[in-house]
């Protein structure tokens, strides 16, 4: 898929119909899709230094993933959701290996959908603990450590 633009910003800069359409976005594949009544509209969209990540063309919200500051000084990758229409195309691929380029000095946690763990591997990420359930499906435990 050619013709997506990555952008990157604090949801605090974000225009009003960009936000809605990454929360629209978010809510139809979590909420609608996994069937997983849950909050997400968690607060830590709104953390210091909490970057939100969306590729886009023509206004349309593709693909989105959002980068927080952890306690331990890690960086956590989560609410990584891409719409139907462009599953498949590389979008969340280029997304997420832009959002691995903001903090290379830093390891990067995440939790994946296990279904999706060996995808994550693909970008360095290695199982950091046991497997849990949060929202009715399993989650892997994922680090990528520093280079």
């Amino acid at each position: 898929m050619a013709g997506f633009l990555i952008q990157a910003r604090a949801v605090s800069e974000l225009d009003p119909v960009t936000l809605y359409r990454i929360m629209a976005l978010r809510s139809g594949v979590f909420v609608v899709e996994q069937d997983c009544a849950y909050q997400d509209l968690d607060g830590r969209d709104l953390e210091a230094g909490a970057v939100q990540f969306w590729a886009e063309r023509d206004g349309d919200v593709l693909a989105t993933l959002r980068v927080l500051d952890e306690p331990d000084g890690a960086v956590r990758i989560g609410r990584v959701a891409t719409s139907e229409t462009a599953r498949g195309q590389g979008v969340a691929t280029a997304l997420l290996h832009r959002a691995i380029a903001l903090s290379p000095k830093r390891d990067t946690v995440l939790g994946a959908q296990a279904h999706l763990a060996d995808w994550y591997a693909g970008f360095g990420f290695v199982r950091d603990g046991d497997d849990y359930v949060e929202d009715g499906i399993p989650h892997t435990p994922m680090r990528r450590r520093a280079r």
